[in-house]
């Protein structure tokens, strides 16, 4: 295919399409345990596993003749070229990890990543979210990132302090009713 009808695009970050969610400059990129164990699993999965299988697929494939109407090499290069570009991005994302242990805080008050925070709006409506890693996240979970504004908001507080949080209907008061962390081990 001719190269003028390519998407191409010159940011090392977003190599192939795949957008890696952005760090506040010279930050680290900031993980849990289990996050780092998570994607690292992801990593090994697609490395030793999926990755062998797909080569074995497209290489049976590409012996059977025709490529341009076999469904098996097609489907095979695409799968191959999605898995190298999942990899990749691991690849990245694992070496700028820096491993942060919650359980290290066990029994503080005080705010810091990994924290489980219940806190309450001037309404009076709680809510309970966990600080993680960027690529960790979940907010079906209840899980937002370290650098989201809840979180920056809330960082270092302590139970018991109010903090401000700028959202897009104006400033609003949040207070902080429990902070907790996982026992050491968990």
């Amino acid at each position: 295919m001719n190269k003028a009808f390519t998407k191409e695009n010159d940011s090392e970050d977003d190599e192939d399409g795949v957008s890696m969610r952005p760090l506040p400059q010279g930050t680290r990129n900031y993980m849990t345990p289990q996050g780092y164990a998570r994607l690292r699993a992801e990593f090994m999965e697609l490395l030793d596993v999926e990755r062998p299988k797909i080569v074995e697929t497209v290489s049976w494939a590409a012996k059977n003749g025709d490529r341009s109407e076999n469904g098996d090499y097609l489907y095979g290069k695409k799968r191959l070229r999605e898995i190298d570009r999942r990899l990749r991005f691991l690849t990245k994302r694992l070496d700028i990890a820096e491993v942060a242990d919650p359980s290290l805080h066990h029994g503080s008050d005080q705010i810091f990543f990994g924290a489980t925070v219940t806190y309450a709006n001037a309404r009076g409506e709680e809510r309970t979210i966990t600080i993680k890693g960027i690529d960790e996240s979940d907010s079906l979970a209840g899980e937002v990132s370290w650098v989201s504004p809840i979180a920056r908001a809330l960082l270092k507080s302590r139970e018991g302090d109010e903090v401000q949080l700028m959202t897009p209907g104006g400033l609003e008061t949040l207070e902080v009713i429990e902070v907790r962390y996982p026992e050491p081990g968990h």
